[in-house]
């Protein structure tokens, strides 16, 4: 069977290369019937130019790949994993039923030992590495493998979860490095190589094209801009590089998605590539790499404000042009936007000037300034332009403060809940009002005013509205405050016939949401 495609591999290569001098030959009788170039000599040409092509198109790669490999490193980790840590990890020894499989009712856990595998990229010559937290994390002991063979133990510098990156360092001089490319030039399309050691098979190159970017995936890093790539990523790669055809670095590769489950996962899991991996942009590599090396940690600015999506449902909402830039959804109150002014329903549309396409492009900007650095914003409020000045703050470490967890429907309380006598229906929405007692069940401030969503018709065209779902409360119909269900049918019957902006707080956060006319 091989044998066959291999076969028709080469048939479909030769029927290619001869269309190709096909083509040659055509325009180089063209061009010799007007210029009077003798045909024979055009043709040679052509072909000279032609074979050159192939030639380098089938070498061309290893140059790049020459000079970059050297670059990465491997990564052995070690750590010990405590008998406390193991109690507390594993139910059954603490059961004194189940202790009696294990080793009696006097079992002790012992501390156990486990070592992991990933891959770094060295960014100075003096022995800086840049890899993944992940690769490093709660390690007693670290060693480097280089190309050349030496083996060096590493010392952290400093981690940044967030991002899921490190940097280490070993005691070495003269090493080489790879330089940094601009990863906000590369395009959707563009040639990349991943280079690692995936199954401990040292300096594995794959290669693959950059497939999308400023990728997201639920439940990983708090901070993502992911590059995309189809190019094989697989356990062992994370913290390896992800280069382009000049040979510079584009990412630090990271995660993989697999065909389990469907969500991310971290490279150096287990699982196998099915095409889709992710590398952290080397713009934000190099911008928390350059803070630890300084600092031994990274500082972030911080606005202040949930920032949420603007969809094209809220364009005349809010006044807009079109859908870009970034909703305020909340204010958080003593931080440096609610000093400055910003309001709930303001749409950040440029920051400092530079135009603002997303909630991603804000929040990217926001935490690359420094706490204490000044930024304009160019916000849209009540419809009409304005400018406002933020001093930024210190930036929380573990909590994504300045996006929304971008959740689609049916938060809350998923149980059954009587009316009462006192619900309505509009639009699809069947709404009670809003008690002390349920406002503790779906988890809103007691001082919050609205109304609770108790049933969403999946008819209608509130099914199709983001964050609206059972437990989710109701606080403005179209920026006009919702006190009682009476307020709320009433707003709701003066919309008819028009879409409805809605202003909800969903376990206990603040967004807004449109559903269209029926």
């Amino acid at each position: 069977m091989s044998n066959v495609v291999q076969f028709r591999r080469t048939t479909a290569i030769l029927a290619l290369v001869a269309a190709s001098i096909g083509g040659g030959l055509i325009a180089a009788f063209a061009v010799a019937s007007r210029t009077g170039t003798p045909a024979r000599e055009t043709v040679i040409a052509r072909a000279d130019t032609s074979n050159e092509k192939v030639s380098q198109l089938s070498n061309s790669f290893a140059d790049i790949i020459e000079k970059a490999s050297p670059a990465v490193v491997t990564i052995s980790s070690t750590r010990v994993i405590k008998a406390s840590e193991q109690q507390q990890n594993n139910p059954f020894t603490a059961d004194p039923f189940f202790r009696q499989f294990f080793g009696g009712p006097n079992m002790r856990p012992r501390d156990q030992r486990e070592s992991g595998l990933g891959s770094g990229v060295i960014v100075s010559p003096g022995g800086y590495i840049l890899t993944n937290n992940h690769v490093v994390d709660k390690a007693t002991k670290l060693t480097v493998g280089l190309s050349d063979g030496r083996d060096f133990t590493a010392k952290v510098v400093g981690t940044d979860p967030q991002t899921d990156l490190a940097v280490v360092k070993i005691n070495a001089n003269d090493l080489p490095t790879l330089p940094f490319a601009n990863s906000d030039a590369a395009r959707v399309g563009d040639l990349c190589f991943a280079i690692g050691n995936p199954f401990h098979q040292d300096h594995t190159v794959t290669m693959g094209i950059v497939s999308a970017k400023g990728r997201h995936l639920e439940g990983q890093t708090h901070i993502q801009n992911f590059i995309q790539t189809d190019a094989a990523i697989n356990p062992g790669n994370s913290g390896g590089a992800l280069i382009n055809a000049q040979g510079r670095l584009i990412g630090i590769n990271t995660m993989i998605l697999t065909g389990g489950g469907g969500g991310g996962m971290f490279g150096g899991g287990e699982g196998g590539n099915i095409g889709i991996g992710f590398a952290v942009p080397s713009n934000l590599a190099k911008q928390v790499m350059d803070q630890i090396e300084k600092n031994g940690k990274v500082s972030r600015g911080y606005l202040g404000a949930l920032l949420g999506p603007v969809t094209p449902e809220m364009v005349p909402q809010f006044g807009l042009k079109d859908a870009k830039g970034a909703l305020v959804d909340q204010v958080t109150p003593n931080t440096p936007a609610e000093k400055a002014g910003l309001k709930m329903g303001d749409v950040i549309v440029a920051i400092d000037g530079k135009p603002v396409n997303s909630m991603d492009d804000a929040t990217m900007t926001i935490i690359s300034k420094s706490p204490g650095t000044t930024v304009k914003l160019d916000v849209i409020h009540d419809g009409k332009p304005k400018t406002i000045d933020v001093t930024l703050g210190q930036r929380p470490n573990g909590i994504d403060w300045d996006q929304k967890n971008n959740q689609s429907d049916n938060n809350g309380d998923d149980s059954d809940n009587d009316n009462g006598g006192n619900g309505v229906t509009a639009r699809g929405i069947t709404v009670q009002a809003l008690t002390p007692d349920i406002a503790q069940q779906v988890g809103v401030p007691p001082s919050t005013k609205g109304v609770v969503v108790t049933d969403i018709d999946q008819s209608s065209p509130a099914a199709d509205a983001q964050f609206l779902g059972r437990g989710v409360v109701i606080i403005a119909v179209n920026r006009q405050p919702v006190s009682s269900v009476s307020d709320f049918k009433r707003l709701m019957n003066e919309a008819k016939g028009k879409s409805v902006l809605l202003t909800v707080n969903a376990g206990g956060q603040t967004g807004f949401t449109v559903v269209q006319a029926q």
